[in-house]
């Protein structure tokens, strides 16, 4: 049986204009599976916040393009960031580097033989992006 206190879920996000890939992982099997997509529109921060509280997540890792992480203006990701932070101070939020990530969903997808790789390559991203940053954070 597993110990609560020891193991936290993680949520990884893929922030596009359209749609929003969610991938999830917890700190004891530190692999990522990809959870959801989400409609980028007037209720998607209400229906994240509901995730968030839902799946009772401890750490939120976002992707954004290393490029724009060097730049003065803030990426969509950084800003959603800052949202989150509004209305969840307590919950942790790191940044991963996302760039490329959509290609490498889209040819994992094509390799399982996925149809229509385009419904499914948002939350395929987040998963990728989640598990980088596993990768280099344990």
């Amino acid at each position: 049986m597993r110990n609560n206190t020891e193991t936290s879920q993680i949520l990884g996000i893929d922030f596009g204009e359209a749609k929003v890939g969610l991938a999830m992982a917890d700190t004891e099997t530190k692999i990522a599976f990809v959870y959801a997509t989400l409609k980028n529109g007037e209720k998607f921060l209400a229906e994240l916040i509901e995730i968030i509280k839902k799946e009772d997540i401890k750490k939120i890792v976002i992707g954004i393009p290393a490029y724009l992480h060097q730049e003065k203006e803030r990426s969509a990701g950084e800003k959603l960031g800052d949202s989150i932070r509004r209305i969840l101070p307590e919950i942790p939020i790191e940044y991963q580097n996302e760039m490329f990530t959509t290609k490498s969903a889209q040819d994992n997808l094509r390799a399982k033989g996925v149809k229509n790789v385009g419904k499914y390559d948002d939350a395929e991203a987040a998963k990728i992006i989640l598990q980088e940053w596993l990768e280099k954070s344990f």
